[in-house]
């Protein structure tokens, strides 16, 4: 499937009264160019982003993730968003997503170098485009592999500059883990720290379900917090099942009852096999799991 759409968002400042912002969305073709060559978000990776899950043209936690956007930004430096302006935006975007599952990505840069152009201001455009088809990961499950993260669980309070609770553009790491997870034979990783402590994973939250209890580890321990995540805890709460956060020594992920990675596009995988050792499912639970996350969710 080849269909994409694509739109430059000229960003107004976050306290700008208007309520209609069509002019500062301009749709472009997602195949030309439209980016400087001096953006530093392809040079640097100096940006953030979020990514909205699409089911049949109605874009998911858009509240949720419009926050997370306003959250990555603060900790970056950047200016900060007008939600406003990105939920129209993201509506733009979503009015050209067919029936299925499609994703719409937001993109927020630092800009173009200035030294040379004379540019001021930040870059930010919206993507939409399909997605591949998840159901096998949803339904038998995926292998998971255990990588140190080569930090220790310290790392964020002693070094915010770090931005590990921030949404970036800079992807290389969490792309190379997956590669080394591939290599070990698993079809995805969680990130430890080097002090034994469960993290994330690349490009989604861990949940762990001990008995009738539902833990994932402290966002504050330098993860970034998942949408998905908060939207199944208010789910399995609504189930009558207890949620927590913790901080998630490694050796708790082999004794849990079942284990899960959620996030927007793939939404509940879970995870079958850790590190070549068997785990125990509950396929019931997962499917009633992702049939609310492709429930119509606000």
């Amino acid at each position: 499937m080849t269909w994409r759409f694509a739109l430059l968002v000229a960003p107004v400042v976050a306290d700008d009264p208007r309520t209609d912002f069509a002019d500062t969305l301009a749709v472009i073709d997602p195949d030309a160019p439209a980016l400087s060559v001096g953006e530093l978000s392809t040079q640097r990776g100096d940006g953030i982003f979020e990514t909205i899950g699409v089911v049949d043209g109605h874009p998911q936690e858009v509240r949720a993730h419009l926050e997370r956007l306003a959250h990555s930004a603060r900790l970056c430096d950047l200016p900060a968003p007008h939600l406003g302006q990105w939920r129209a935006a993201v509506e733009r975007a979503a009015a050209e997503c067919p029936t299925g599952e499609s994703a719409i990505k937001l993109i927020l840069s630092r800009g173009v170098e200035r030294a040379a152009t004379g540019l001021e201001g930040p870059t930010a455009w919206v993507t939409a485009s399909p997605v591949a088809d998840h159901t096998a990961a949803r339904t038998d499950g995926i292998k998971v592999a255990t990588l140190d993260r080569g930090l220790d669980s310290g790392a964020a309070t002693r070094a915010p500059w770090l931005l590990l609770g921030a949404k970036t553009l800079s992807y290389a790491v969490n792309m190379a883990a997956l590669r080394e997870a591939h290599r070990r034979g698993a079809d995805d990783a969680i990130f430890l720290t080097s002090d034994g402590y469960v993290l994330e994973a690349p490009t989604a939250s861990v949940i762990l379900r001990r008995g009738d209890t539902f833990v994932t580890p402290e966002p504050t321990g330098g993860i970034l917090q998942g949408t998905t995540q908060l939207s199944v805890f208010d789910w399995l709460e609504e189930q009558g099942h207890s949620t927590g956060y913790e901080h998630v020594p490694a050796a708790a992920l082999a004794d849990a009852d079942a284990m899960w990675l959620v996030s927007s596009v793939r939404l509940a995988a879970p995870v079958t096999q850790l590190d070549g050792v068997e785990l125990p499912v509950d396929r019931e639970l997962t499917a009633a799991m992702n049939a609310y996350l492709l429930s119509p969710r606000d």
